[in-house]
């Protein structure tokens, strides 16, 4: 990694791509440490780090920071612990002062002060400890305050259905899970309905009054693939006609938002995981279909009509297929359905895929093996097809199993990726997903923050088609 850092005079002209730079190199220092738990503490930070990497590219001139940066590596190439220590203390300055951002937005000093001063009325930043021991007066870190705001994230699946509320920075707060064998709009009204009201019967009527809404995440078209689900098709064609947005608001007295299922999982791997640290990426979730999502410069990309990244619908690779036969969708063999087809063929219980997503166990056996070669023939295949009209640097892969089960995919994806012929295209990086089966929650949770909080909130507020 050291040597790409003279690289960074890339990313000259391009703040965001300069800060995930930055982000990278203080992500190999951690690595460097051989540490797994300051690793994966440090990608709990590293989301928040890329967005003030950035804002420190605007107070200062980018060659200065590589310079910084070039002495770190100085330093720690020389072996001395307490130099390495006393560097890393000067270097880092995580902190945002008043004077950082009038400087940074071009306000005055003194509006700047009115502004940081009624949010941190308003309970939405928090004063830190004055920092002394510098020329001037001493400077006030701010940073966001974890209960300024929250919000509820409900996840409707073809198997399950899930609730979230999670607070101003993405701390999961609580969280309900409900498994069934087709969705019905009875189901998920009651199941909401519940949880809210048990959440609410506990938590502190201070932190209540700071709910900024209700975020639906639930995929387009619900109604279809019923045979692949054995749903009863009149049962899911009452789907047609329900507006779940509607259905969700009168039974709360918040703001409700709605997402597709996918497209809120990539914004919550953008906000709350390692999304942030790459400017471009198609995103990747395997739950009981197989769908995705787009990031391009930063922002997610929802398409024409909010349908950019279905995955699930495009041709797969199935070694020995028949010529002639309908060629499959890469939905009817790299979803989990398709697994639990397969134990159910066993004559074996596969309802462990729906009631603990995070943890299946140690004995699906052979029916788990075959399904991941399916599974990662297909979706190799799939990448490289995308890869050659996007052109993204980086593909991450998530969905709705186990760490375990994650790292398996990904890492027979890569080899079967080597054995395909690449010519042509640019080279890319194949990452495992940082939240797992939350991330569709989460990201119906982040709808609230995002339409409240920040200024694109129209990426992800067309009505839906």
């Amino acid at each position: 990694f050291l040597g790409e850092l003279p690289d960074w005079a890339h990313w000259r002209n391009e703040v965001f791509g300069f800060a995930t730079a930055d982000t990278s190199f203080h992500r190999s220092l951690c690595s460097y440490a051989g540490n797994a738990v300051l690793s994966d503490m440090w990608e709990m930070l590293a989301r928040q780090m890329t967005i003030i990497f950035g804002l420190s590219a605007f107070g200062k001139p980018m060659e200065a920071i590589v310079e910084e940066h070039w002495e770190l590596i100085r330093v720690f190439r020389s072996g001395k612990v307490g130099d390495m220590a006393r560097a890393i203390s000067d270097h880092i300055d995580v902190e945002i002062h008043k004077v950082d951002l009038a400087r940074l937005t071009g306000l005055s000093t003194q509006t700047i002060s009115i502004i940081t001063n009624q949010l941190t009325a308003d309970g939405l930043l928090l004063r830190g400890t004055p920092q002394r021991g510098r020329i001037g007066q001493p400077s006030v870190p701010y940073s966001l305050n974890p209960e300024g705001a929250l919000a509820f994230g409900v996840k409707v699946g073809r198997r399950s259905v899930d609730l979230y509320l999670i607070d101003f920075v993405g701390n999961v707060l609580e969280a309900f899970h409900q498994t069934y064998d087709y969705p019905t709009i009875k189901t998920v009204r009651e199941f909401t309905s519940a949880g809210v009201a048990k959440i609410l019967a506990t938590l502190d009527p201070a932190l209540a009054k700071r709910i900024a809404g209700v975020g639906i995440g639930a995929p387009y078209e619900i109604w279809t693939w019923h045979e692949e689900i054995g749903a009863p098709q009149e049962e899911l064609d009452r789907w047609r006609t329900v507006d779940l947005r509607s259905e969700i608001a009168a039974i709360c007295p918040w703001p409700v938002y709605f997402a597709n299922d996918i497209t809120a999982a990539c914004a919550a791997e953008l906000l709350f995981g390692i999304g942030g640290d790459h400017i471009d990426y198609l995103y990747v979730f395997i739950g009981s279909f197989i769908g995705g999502g787009l990031v391009l410069n930063g922002h997610l990309f929802p398409g024409r009509t909010q349908n950019a990244g279905a995955l699930g619908s495009m041709p797969a690779f199935v070694p020995g297929a028949q010529t002639g036969v309908r060629t499959p969708q890469l939905v009817n063999v790299a979803s989990i359905y398709t697994l639990e087809r397969k134990l159910r063929a066993e004559q074996r219980d596969a309802n462990v895929l729906w009631q603990s997503p995070d943890d299946w166990g140690d004995d699906l056996g052979p029916a788990l093996d075959e399904w991941i070669e399916e599974v990662t023939i297909s979706l190799a295949y799939a990448i490289i097809a995308a890869i050659a009209v996007i052109d993204v640097e980086t593909v991450i892969v998530d969905g709705a199993f186990p760490a375990a089960v994650r790292t398996r995919i990904i890492d027979r994806t890569r080899e079967v990726l080597a054995t395909l012929n690449q010519q042509g295209l640019s080279p890319f990086r194949l990452l495992e997903g940082s939240i797992g089966n939350a991330a569709r929650a989460m990201g119906g949770a982040s709808l609230p923050l995002l339409a409240n909080f920040t200024q694109d909130r129209e990426v992800l507020f067309h009505d839906a088609p």
